[in-house]
């Protein structure tokens, strides 16, 4: 029996479910997933493999105008997903406004490779709207099949994996087929760290951060991790830390509870703050936490 491989990349807007979509598909709890718009800030893989078929799921950060340097990078990531998909997974949902962003769309309609469209959080509305929603989707993207779903509650799902399966090229796996992802531990013990801010902290705090893992020592019984949490004012550290430095307390108890159960072993966690002067517009500073310039 020939075995198939392939890119899906799941690509729209901010806050729509890719993320909660992508984890949902994947099986494993690999993208930030907050009620926060731009939480995926990288191009994070998620590896599905059996004996006759390795899927990789591609997340992306959710497209928007860029303001600074760190969003036109974040743009790219997302661009770059249209160049190399082997199936592209357009995601809207039932509340955002369809036209919300015309250019990217203009961009999707352009790809080469099958576009199937799903329409998250289907849940929210009654199935008037939702016809209405679908027959909209179909003038916008006539080439594109178009699968209703709940992310969150699991719903029609199974329909959508097995049309990707369908549509999945024949190839030999691209990656080892015990990868789960591209990314190593490090980049996911910072992602936690984020998240737990982003749920945490509140207004332009959490988007004017970086989590940087200085230090990653594994131990046998117990892996020492040192991370510097990068703002961009001085006022930003001094909320972070909080009164007598409580908030980021609770922030590394939080984040090292996470961390225990996504790496199966015990941390100890260290958290520092630092000030980094705009580092979300300037090059050095991208380039060291991994974006592309």
């Amino acid at each position: 029996m020939t075995h198939k491989a392939g890119f899906v990349n799941i690509v729209g807007n901010p806050n729509v479910g890719k993320s909660t979509l992508s984890n949902q598909l994947i099986g494993e709890r690999l993208s930030i997933i907050t009620s926060k718009a731009q939480t995926t800030r990288h191009r994070i893989f998620g590896i599905v493999n059996t004996e006759d078929y390795q899927i990789i799921f591609s997340d992306t950060p959710g497209v928007l105008k860029p303001k600074y340097k760190l969003q036109e990078s974040m743009l790219q990531f997302s661009k770059s997903a249209l160049i190399d998909a082997d199936i592209l997974l357009y995601i809207t949902d039932t509340i955002e406004q369809p036209d919300k962003n015309d250019e990217f769309l203009n961009l999707v309609k352009r790809a080469k490779v099958p576009i199937l469209l799903a329409i998250n959080k289907i849940d929210l509305i009654n199935q008037q709207k939702l016809e209405e929603r679908v027959e909209y989707w179909q003038k916008e993207l006539p080439h594109a099949e178009i699968f209703p779903i709940s992310a969150l509650h699991n719903f029609n799902l199974k329909n959508l994996y097995n049309r990707i399966l369908d549509l999945l090229p024949e190839s030999p796996p691209y990656f080892d087929k015990d990868a789960l992802t591209d990314k190593p531990e490090r980049f996911f013990v910072s992602e936690i760290i984020r998240e737990k801010i982003l749920l945490n902290y509140q207004k332009e705090i959490p988007y004017s951060v970086e989590v940087e893992v200085e230090e990653y020592k594994e131990g046998p019984e117990r892996n020492h991790i040192r991370c510097v949490i990068h703002v961009t004012r001085d006022s930003q550290k001094g909320i972070i830390i909080g009164h007598k430095g409580k908030a980021l307390k609770k922030l590394g108890i939080d984040a090292r509870k996470e961390i225990e159960m996504f790496l199966g072993k015990k941390v100890f966690l260290e958290l520092y703050v630092k000030v980094s002067k705009d580092w979300r517009d300037r090059p050095n500073y991208l380039k060291n936490f991994g974006y592309e310039i």
